[in-house]
């Protein structure tokens, strides 16, 4: 089974109900009208705009995500939603562990191994982010880093369940500062995080594992670094606010 190729714009706390149902009405009607590849667009909106998001996007083939989720199924967790009720208003995929919830809202590799059980437990598909901060990269620590992030985080699941996760590099000194990582840089890393996966599990499940780059991608850049032959799309952050330079992105996915 050939990997998937996925280009996923995650809004983070940006547009209001009304905007984003307006932005994903426009984002609808490009992709219908320009998007030609292969490749599978989802989208990452606020909590609130995700029931209206399922109406909107509904038979259009379009993915559905949320930003975050609990890991557990209900209880005395304020503020919080579970990945069963977030399965229910229309979600299929849930972020879990992007770098600005470990550094404000202390997530560790171990509270997003129980995040990504609870969503595979509700049939979504997890998507895992990974990435090393300035200092570790400057240190060359990067690749001890990513191998706890990944073994930490994923390495507690089956064969069957590891089918339902998509991992997202994300090297968190390119996460909004307009810096990225280069294609080589990204190729890289991907590299190291499908061989981790092939001695965990076998190099037939790495080669069906999807890996997206996340850093400051734009429409210049998104080319180079999605033909790297390890890269399989993007999480988008920024740009996916921009219904032309999202798809833009999502059409240099081949």
């Amino acid at each position: 089974m050939a990997r998937k190729r996925i280009v996923a714009g995650n809004w983070k706390m940006n547009k209001s109900l009304e905007e984003s149902q307006a932005l994903i009405t426009e984002i609808r009607g490009m992709v219908r009208d320009e998007h030609r590849g292969q490749s599978k667009v989802v989208l990452f909106p606020t909590f609130l705009a995700i029931p209206s998001a399922t109406r909107l996007l509904e038979g259009t083939g379009i993915g559905l995500g949320a930003q975050n989720c609990h890991w557990e199924e209900s209880g005395a967790y304020t503020g919080e939603l579970s990945a069963s009720m977030l399965q229910r208003v229309g979600a299929q995929y849930v972020l879990v562990g992007h770098s600005e919830r470990r550094q404000y809202f202390g997530e560790t590799n171990e509270t997003c191994a129980q995040k990504i059980k609870s969503v595979i437990r509700q049939g979504m598909t997890a998507v895992y982010c990974v990435g090393e901060t300035l200092s570790q990269r400057e240190d060359k620590s990067f690749f001890a880093v990513i191998e706890k992030q990944i073994s930490e985080g994923l390495f507690g699941l089956d064969r069957k369940e590891f089918g339902q996760v998509v991992i997202a590099y994300e090297p968190v000194w390119a996460i909004g500062t307009g810096l990225n990582a280069s294609p080589s840089q990204a190729e890289e890393i991907h590299a190291h995080i499908r061989r981790l996966v092939a001695h965990q599990y076998s190099q037939e499940i790495a080669d069906d594992t999807s890996i997206l780059y996340g850093g400051s991608v734009k429409p210049d850049n998104a080319q180079e670094l999605f033909m790297c032959p390890n890269i399989d799309g993007g999480l988008i952050g920024g740009a996916s606010l921009k219904a032309r330079d999202f798809i833009d992105i999502a059409k240099a996915l081949r």
